[in-house]
């Protein structure tokens, strides 16, 4: 009975053990991660992302340790939990700098308050590769991103063929602080306001990258306009939010674009509720953030903005081998 009772006990701690593992193991993402030690010779590149509540920032991720592999060097890769913890992002750029990192990759949640500690980095030496968002000023050596007001425009022109060049739409864009936000909700609204008279823009909403306050801001606009004919999300939470808005509403004729890849917004394109939408290169975006950073140290010349593209996806090709290897599920 003994013997029972002690194999119980330990049987239950070690899933107590497991468990507190599996749950260290999800959390440590989001966390500043610490620093590799400087006496492997391995130079040391601290990258701090927007987030990690979408799959874009994984496959981000991904990319930043193939290049890492490839170019033999130290990385850590962070981020807040939600794209609206602008504090909790500078102050993860407060402890990267710190651990006095070769060079630093930067994706801003908003540029301005993380402008006094990237020039401290500046000040330091330590080179700072801007992604997916770029920085103001002088500042970043170079910027990895997607050209968003070029993608936007193209969201526009998708979205204006879709509903034949004539309606009401409105958009849920996910800030209006990062460079990105701002960049994708102009690149649309500019580019529909300058090609389609007939399209009137009759909102814009913002739900910070979330999908319940996505949700709810897709499902204010659809109510408060009862012919509204389309809806752009412009990044992944955002897009779902639509998704997810339109679906509660049963407002089938509604057209959805959206921006960015993952599982649900594929699954959506699939079953026809959303038309489909722009996917970036994430993967490509991470790995030359840490090329970048090193060509950078190795005295190198970089270019100042380096472009790792887009792409329009929908039904008609998913199964695009060049569509495939940049969508993120």
């Amino acid at each position: 009975m003994k013997k029972t009772k002690a194999g119980l006990v330990v049987s239950s701690a070690l899933a107590l053990s497991i468990i507190l593992g599996a749950c260290s193991s999800n959390n440590a993402s989001t966390e500043s991660s610490k620093a590799p030690e400087k006496n492997d010779g391995k130079r040391y590149v601290a990258i701090i992302s927007k987030g990690f509540q979408h799959q874009f920032w994984q496959a981000v991720k991904k990319g930043a340790e193939e290049a890492a592999d490839k170019y033999d060097v130290n990385i850590t890769f962070v981020g807040p939990e939600t794209e609206a913890q602008v504090d909790k992002q500078v102050e993860m750029l407060r402890n990267a700098l710190d651990k006095k990192p070769d060079a630093i990759g930067f994706a801003a949640l908003d540029s301005k308050a993380a402008l006094p500690l990237l020039q401290q980095a500046q000040d330091k030496k330590i080179p700072v590769v801007a992604f997916d968002s770029g920085v103001e000023g002088e500042i970043p050596v170079a910027t990895a991103a997607t050209d968003n007001k070029a993608a936007a425009a193209l969201a526009a022109d998708k979205m204006a063929e879709l509903i034949g060049e004539k309606g009401e739409v409105a958009v849920v864009a996910h800030d209006q602080t990062s460079k990105t936000g701002v960049d994708r909700r102009d690149g649309f609204v500019n580019e529909i306001k300058s090609k389609y008279p007939k399209i009137k823009i009759v909102d814009i909403q913002y739900g910070g990258g979330d999908q319940l306050k996505s949700t709810d801001a897709a499902k204010a606009i659809m109510q408060a306009h009862p012919n509204l004919k389309g809806l752009f999300g412009t990044n992944e939470g955002s897009a779902i939010g639509v998704v997810n808005a339109v679906k509660e509403l049963n407002k089938k004729k509604v057209t959805v674009v959206g921006f960015d890849s993952g599982k649900l917004q594929i699954d959506a394109i699939k079953s026809g509720v959303m038309a489909g939408a722009i996917t970036q290169n994430p993967i490509g975006i991470g790995y030359e953030t840490v090329k970048a950073a090193i060509d950078t140290l190795d005295g190198k010349k970089v270019p100042k903005t380096i472009d790792t593209g887009f792409f329009w996806y929908d039904k008609t090709n998913l199964d695009d081998p060049k569509i495939k290897e940049v969508l993120y599920e």
